[in-house]
């Protein structure tokens, strides 16, 4: 059967659309770390959609029933929460997280490996000190004065000890960022400068 000419084959498609609709990789320089992070993200991802089921359960026993839950606000917020929480995480281990690139995209490929090392030690000393203002937190909201384990609670009626757990969670989240800006700034320290494809193709 002949090929029409207007309708391209598969082998026409272009690579940069081939490229997109694949999976992206976990960056070589976030290590196994990175590999990790990204193994463990859908179960947080999975807790968004397991929010959103909680509320329509309470709008169905609020609306249908008139029987509203005590739970349902504190539980999906704390979901919520703790998933945008491993989101700074999973940015980081992605290698994605907000850069202004404005001189970045200018400068040659060695002031790039410089600034890639410079940026990676800057944002782990920023997540030490977040993540020493966290363990302040997380005392106050996990022990008694007299040193007792007590999560901090939410102190409505469901009184559910989300707080301490968030603050606890945060804590972990900001140690592991100190962990991955780490790796990054090793690696890139090991890596070769490459001209990023974009400036090779105006060449």
């Amino acid at each position: 059967m002949a090929v029409s000419p207007v309708d391209p084959t598969h082998n026409d498609i272009p690579a940069s659309i081939v490229a997109d609709a694949l999976p992206e990789q976990v960056p070589e320089v976030s290590g196994l770390m990175g590999h990790a992070v990204d193994k463990v993200s859908s179960v947080f991802a999975y807790g968004f959609i397991l929010a959103m089921g909680i509320l329509i359960f309470e709008i169905f026993m609020r609306h249908v029933f008139n029987s509203p839950t005590l739970w349902v606000h504190e539980t999906t917020t704390f979901l919520s929460a703790i998933g945008f929480v491993f989101g700074g995480l999973y940015c980081a281990a992605r290698d994605k997280h907000i850069r202004v690139v404005i001189f970045y995209d200018i400068v040659g490929p060695k002031m790039r490996k410089s600034l890639d090392v410079a940026i990676s030690i800057v944002c782990m000393t920023a997540s030490g000190f977040f993540a020493w203002a966290a363990w302040l937190m997380v005392k106050r909201a996990t022990l008694t004065p007299t040193g007792d384990i007590h999560f901090e609670t939410t102190g409505s009626a469901f009184n559910a000890p989300y707080p301490g757990i968030l603050k606890l969670f945060l804590l972990v989240i900001l140690i592991l960022l100190v962990v991955q800006f780490l790796i990054h700034a090793i690696n890139y320290v090991r890596k070769t400068p490459v001209m990023p494809a974009t400036a090779t193709a105006k060449e």
